[in-house]
């Protein structure tokens, strides 16, 4: 089992921005998944993976292509108190979901 978060690279997000907005692709895709994929996620460490996107319309290929694999997402548009705009789509939460399932959707993705 595994997580996987897709950050958009354009945005150039300062370190701290980056990693909030990673933390909430992970915990917003953690609450829309059922209960049983989440404890065995934990049971096995809770892996997660950042890995990098181009744009945002690359990020929005892959969320289709999660979605059409079933599996469960969780798409972060940012309020732009800080760094972006209001609406700007940062990055992208995939699983927790079994690896091999995820891979399939993200396997040729560099990581961050």
């Amino acid at each position: 089992m595994k997580q996987v978060i897709l950050v958009r690279s354009d945005l150039k997000l300062p370190k701290g921005k980056l990693a909030s907005q990673v933390a909430h692709a992970s915990v917003e895709a953690v609450l829309r998944s059922s209960k049983e994929d989440v404890k065995e996620w934990r049971s096995e460490g809770m892996m997660k993976i950042v890995l990098k996107v181009e744009t945002e319309k690359e990020l929005k290929k892959y969320l289709q292509l999660a979605k059409d694999a079933g599996l469960v997402t969780a798409l972060i548009t940012d309020a732009g108190r800080t760094v972006v705009e209001p609406g700007t789509v940062t990055c992208l939460g995939i699983g927790p979901d079994e690896e091999a399932k995820i891979d399939t959707v993200t396997c040729q993705l560099k990581m961050l």
